[in-house]
């Protein structure tokens, strides 16, 4: 078993830098186009999987990543600032919270519409009935 144990790394990382390179997105990589970068991952397992590690993708450093630090008059009241380029997620986006009220009303508008209709549709056609059956007593 530890005679294989190279050969099942080295598949491990031929596979990893493959489903990498696949996955990347094409503003990430570097140098080469991205299938370039995946035929040479497939015909040169580990140098070109070495290779793609080293050179063919863009590393993003924990600078880049780093939030910066609050300061100002909003300092410590994470509702009120938002750094830039980070997005809220949905539940705390009050722009698409809003937009979903106005959808659901928009929505009851509609179903109280529909719902008229087919009151109406089945009046006109209670109507149409009575006049078949004789006069009421």
């Amino acid at each position: 078993m530890l005679r294989n144990l190279p050969f099942l790394l080295a598949l491990a990382f031929w596979v990893w830098a493959f489903i990498d390179c696949l996955t990347s997105p094409e503003d990430e990589v570097r140098y080469l186009p991205k299938v370039v970068w995946v035929i040479i991952v497939l015909l040169f397992p580990l140098v070109g999987s070495i290779a793609w590690l080293a050179v063919g993708k863009e590393r993003r450093g924990a600078r880049s990543r780093a939030v910066p630090w609050p300061s100002g008059s909003t300092a410590g009241f994470p509702e009120y600032e938002r750094p830039a380029g980070r997005q809220l997620a949905p539940d705390d986006d009050p722009e698409f919270l809003a937009s979903l009220k106005k959808d659901n009303q928009r929505h009851e508008d509609m179903l109280k519409q529909w719902e008229a209709d087919l009151r109406r549709r089945e009046e006109d056609l209670r109507g149409k009935d009575e006049p078949d059956q004789g006069p009421k007593a």
